[in-house]
């Protein structure tokens, strides 16, 4: 069985369609739950007599929100979608057909971006791969939440979505996913990514790197990276650093420009001598 965790938070309007694309899965051995973090908007009242069970919370968060729908599932897999992404048909027989034949964990699509109700083109930095992945979300998030089936065991090793963190908590995820396990990717778009909205976490907060900034720090510290993941997040971290403090410096933020820059400048003695170890394991 595949528990889909549909996450919302006052937005009933998107609430109906995003439903409506899970039922309309080929893939019926299904479980849906949707998590409603604290809404006022009397979202519920779009979700009368569907197959599905509706969880309402106080506000926490979306990582709080997720949190609360694996606790919850029942599924061997679990999949996530956001209250404003849609699902192609197929999604999930697609998903899990490749899962099969590669005897993967975790599998994600390719998506359709849409904002203000225009088709956007993804950027060169947007690219999707296969595999062991972990180099490739060290600059961004590239597995979209929506798009990621995930089996239930994983989160038992890597934990769950932390709570600490108000956005980039995706990022942080991902990188603890990918540093242990293989990643299965659909080339076809299989989901749509509907942006735009005036109140998208990620409108909410500038500079996002500072939270990529906090999970890289943190996965260093949890010494599970071979020696060659952790010489490439080092050296993703003090570029983090520098693209950091130059912005807190043009904003008037002294201090903290100050403290990140100091962090790159001793994040250098620690590179080059990881960077020498992972190239002499690679030989």
């Amino acid at each position: 069985m595949v528990t889909v965790i549909i996450t919302t938070h006052n937005r009933r309007a998107y609430l109906k369609a995003a439903v409506d694309s899970v039922l309309a899965q080929d893939y019926r051995d299904l479980e849906i739950i949707v998590i409603d973090d604290g809404s006022t908007d009397g979202s519920i009242d779009e979700l009368l007599g569907l197959p599905l069970h509706y969880v309402w919370k106080e506000n926490g968060g979306i990582s709080s929100a997720r949190n609360a729908g694996i606790a919850f599932a029942k599924g061997d897999y679990i999949a996530f979608l956001d209250v404003d992404d849609l699902w192609k048909k197929g999604k999930l027989s697609a998903q899990l057909e490749v899962m099969e034949k590669e005897k993967s964990l975790i599998c994600y699509t390719d998506e359709i971006w849409i904002r203000n109700g225009r088709w956007l083109n993804q950027g060169h930095k947007h690219r999707k791969y296969s595999g062991f992945i972990y180099e490739h979300c060290l600059p961004l998030c590239i597995i979209s939440p929506s798009s990621a089936l995930i089996k239930r065991h994983v989160f038992d090793d890597v934990g769950l979505f932390d709570e600490s963190l108000p956005v980039c908590e995706d990022y942080d995820m991902w990188l603890r996913i990918t540093c242990r396990y293989p990643v299965s990717f659909v080339k076809k778009p299989l989901i749509v990514k509907q942006g735009g909205h005036a109140d998208q976490l990620s409108r909410r907060y500038e500079a996002m790197d500072r939270f990529r900034i906090k999970s890289l720090g943190k996965i260093l510290s949890q010494q599970i990276l071979t020696p060659e993941q952790r010489a490439l997040t080092l050296a993703e971290l003090q570029k983090k650093c520098l693209i950091y403090a130059n912005g807190a410096r043009k904003r008037g933020r002294l201090d903290e420009a100050e403290e990140c820059t100091a962090l790159a400048e001793a994040l250098d003695a620690a590179i080059q001598p990881e960077s020498r170890k992972a190239a002499v394991i690679d030989r």
